[in-house]
């Protein structure tokens, strides 16, 4: 049998329809999940067994447990997970990604898939043209499942077939009777693979049909499978590089946990193998290391048990890895004042968790806008030269950060809308970008604030105690506003109402209409001196332009909500 450049992109392409049935089959499932996906992992973690069966589910449903353990990075990331959290949700999703190995030795090899794979297709076909998101997503799952299947056939069909090509056998020969030489290589060929691939289930996939076709013995297989529980650990490491300290240390654990695992099977390697081939014997199979037909079902038992007896040992640990993967990464800058907190991991494996981090990150610009207003105020209140151009030189510092921020925030909202998303998601997200382009504004009023007063101290210009003390009460309005924007940004958007902020927005604008009448009487009266009734007018007059942006952003909270 010739293999050439066709043969090569024949493979290539069966494996392309494989991964791009997982890739559509978990993109809907997530879009059909919604917020429940989110809300499983996120709430069911309260103690290390609920973590384990949510890890378990979650990579179970994706069929990619680097998937799970990106997500899970991200959620320690955003701070909705615990590191112990996040350790019991990885060891979960390690059990979770053995079931695509028991979909194929069930299904794959000895149900013809693509029978009904095509029938299925001709039902979730007609759903994709449905105008309801939902029904157009469960299409997609339909399509999506389908297409995994036959890309499996193409797949096995499109490997060599060793029977014609011996040169094949005699040349993987050289590399499967060196000991424990050929495992760590072929555990080496794994690990390689699901960095290559980032899904261990692809690989495992892979793996399967190269057993089932006698390209590598089960020896050889059972040692790739140990590689890809390494390979896997790559995935959350790289998406954890640019992360905040916690998510390294959940990416950490990841990898010590199935290294740990890894390091004691090899050493009790053959005895295991002959364990799983005595068990594979009694269910009334042929043996795995005589007949390639029985390959997939023991390569499954040998990965489920090795998960499963990994998992019930490391459980007891997690305490130990939690110490280990602090000293590996301790906290050397503590300070995050002034980066990002949220989203600096990249790209994340779904659009609506890119979401719930953009919200978190709009949180931090909420509060450090707020932190530029306490600055403004103190300014106000002060009269230490040294202690005025301390806070000034605060304000126009906290200027840029808030500049950047909202420039940072715009691009990572502008990636995450590049993806397929619902309906809802692109509510929130049109509403995410009025918010941080209010924010900025506040940010912009607390500039133009700090300008006025610094014009006043290099002016020599006194307020009367009135002015003062109206300036103040402004001020505390303007605190009050804030700080209920800031409860509103912190809630899940669907469950905010705005009615006190319109209460406290209302207060503003008929206090500023009070001391614009009251102002007009006093200019015209000759109270005050010309130059200390324009930096009075201009501080009042900005402080209700300020009250315009922060009552913006809660309804914008509230119209991101509104389908």
């Amino acid at each position: 049998m010739k293999f050439g450049i066709v043969e090569v992109l024949t493979l290539l392409g069966s494996l392309g329809i494989f991964l791009y049935g997982m890739k559509l089959m978990s993109e809907s499932l997530q879009k059909v999940a919604g917020d429940k996906m989110r809300n499983i992992l996120a709430a069911m973690t309260s103690n290390r067994v609920k973590g384990i069966f949510t890890g378990f589910l979650i990579t179970a449903i994706i069929q990619s447990s680097s998937a799970t353990t990106v997500m899970v990075v991200s959620f320690v990331n955003a701070g909705l997970l615990s590191l112990v959290q996040s350790i019991g949700v990885i060891m979960g999703a390690n059990i979770g990604t053995t079931v695509t190995a028991w979909l194929i030795s069930i299904l794959g090899f000895k149900v013809h898939m693509t029978t009904i794979a095509l029938p299925l297709i001709g039902i979730g076909f007609p759903l994709l043209f449905s105008k309801h998101t939902k029904r157009k997503s469960l299409g997609e799952l339909v399509i999506g499942f389908s297409l995994l299947f036959i890309g499996l056939g193409y797949l096995k069909d499109s490997v060599p077939d060793i029977k014609n090509n011996p040169e094949i056998l005699h040349f993987l020969g050289n590399y499967t009777d060196l000991g424990y030489l050929s495992l760590l290589l072929f555990l080496g060929v794994g690990t390689l693979l699901t960095v290559i691939i980032q899904s261990s289930s692809a690989t495992m996939a892979l793996t399967l049909v190269l057993c089932f076709n006698g390209i590598i013995s089960f020896e050889m297989a059972a040692a790739m499978v140990l590689g890809e529980n390494i390979g896997t650990t790559i995935t959350a490491n790289l998406a954890a590089v640019v992360a905040n300290v916690s998510a390294k240390r959940a990416a950490r654990a990841h990898f010590i946990f199935n290294v740990f695992g890894v390091v004691w099977i090899l050493i009790l390697f053959y005895p295991v193998i002959k364990i799983i081939n005595y068990v594979v014997i009694e269910m009334g199979f042929a043996s795995p290391l005589s007949n390639p037909a029985s390959i997939p079902v023991a390569l499954s038992i040998f990965h489920s048990a090795f998960n499963i007896t990994n998992t019930f040992i490391m459980v007891w640990m997690v305490r130990l890895i939690e110490k280990i993967v602090i000293k590996m990464v301790p906290d050397k800058d503590s300070d995050e004042e002034f980066r990002l907190q949220y989203i600096n991991i990249g790209m994340l494996s779904t659009s609506e968790l890119g979401i719930l981090q953009a919200r978190k990150e709009i949180y931090v610009y909420g509060e450090r806008v707020t932190k530029m207003f306490g600055f403004v105020r103190e300014l106000f209140i002060v009269k230490k030269d040294k202690k005025h151009e301390s806070l000034v030189q605060k304000v126009e510092k906290y200027e840029e950060i808030i500049d950047r921020m909202e420039v940072e925030i715009a691009d990572y909202l502008a990636k995450v809308s590049e993806g397929e998303l619902s309906e809802s998601a692109s509510l929130k997200i049109r509403g995410m970008f009025e918010i941080i382009d209010n924010l900025e504004s506040i940010g912009d009023s607390c500039r133009n604030l700090e300008k006025a007063m610094v014009r006043k101290k290099e002016g020599k210009v006194e307020f009367p105690k009135e002015i003062s003390d109206n300036i103040l009460k402004m001020f505390d309005l303007i605190d009050n506003s804030l700080e209920e924007m800031l409860v509103n940004l912190n809630k899940d958007y669907s469950e905010v109402n705005i009615s006190k902020a319109e209460e406290i927005e209302s207060q503003i604008n008929k206090y500023r209409n009070e001391l614009r009448k009251d102002h007009i009487k006093n200019v015209k009266a000759k109270k005050y001196k010309y130059k200390a009734g324009i930096l009075y007018n201009e501080l009042f007059s900005t402080c209700e332009k300020l009250g315009d942006y922060v009552i913006n952003v809660s309804e914008s909270i509230r119209d991101s909500q509104m389908l």
